[in-house]
């Protein structure tokens, strides 16, 4: 079930890709433009999960499931970005400041190297089958998501509460509680992949708040 599941996914995130090129399109918010390397990413990591039992046990996916880490790595963080430029775009003055600008790209560069020194350098992969998923995972892994996920999703929860008081956009906000709700809880379901749901929903609202934008910026044009 969850190879389907993961394909589902797959198929749903080409969706969000393509909605973000045309948020994209035609100058659209600069934001947007931080979501499509992060949904490029989650398109490859889906399939991956998908297309593993097809592959089969081997070099061929464990090299494969070895850049999702170094993906998610560089890609996750541009989110901090992405949060910084909907402030701006909120038309927010001390988000336009270069203090917050330097702010923004040092965190989200401290993170990239974050998550490379506690989870990519010196990473041991073993092969694991669950659910019908055959895939490479960290033989060392531990409980609870990397700190540079749970320092992303403060940042965007932060981000979306101010985008929410300023431009009474919800969405933002909704799709950021809910992927932290979703990371934190145990969901007793026999599928490790349904919680990919959350994950899912976030980038929606991303794509939706960055779309938000746009329309409101060419209203006021």
């Amino acid at each position: 079930m969850d190879p389907l599941l993961f394909a589902v996914f797959t198929a749903g995130y080409i969706l969000l890709f393509i909605w973000a090129v045309l948020t994209v399109k035609n100058s659209g918010p600069v934001s947007a433009a931080f979501l499509l390397p992060v949904i490029l990413g989650l398109i490859y990591d889906n399939g991956i999960l998908a297309a593993g039992s097809l592959i089969g046990e081997g070099s061929t996916l464990k090299l494969l499931n070895y850049l999702r880490y170094w993906i998610h790595a560089f890609f996750t963080p541009l989110l901090v970005l992405y949060s910084w430029h909907t402030l701006k775009q909120a038309d927010i003055d001390w988000a336009k400041t270069s203090k917050l600008k330097w702010a923004a790209y040092l965190l989200t560069a401290g993170l990239v190297l974050l998550e490379l020194f506690t989870e990519v350098f010196g990473l041991k992969l073993e092969a694991r089958s669950e659910y019908g998923v055959l895939s490479y995972s960290n033989a060392e892994a531990q409980g609870g998501p990397p700190k540079m996920v749970l320092i992303v999703s403060a940042v965007l929860l932060a981000a979306s509460i101010i985008i929410w008081r300023i431009q009474g956009w919800f969405w933002f906000f909704a799709g950021s509680l809910l992927m932290i709700i979703g990371s934190a809880i145990d969901i007793p379901i026999e599928s490790a992949a349904a919680v990919n749901a959350f994950e899912w929903l976030l980038l929606l609202s991303l794509t939706a708040t960055a779309y938000f934008q746009k329309k409101r910026c060419l209203t006021k044009t």
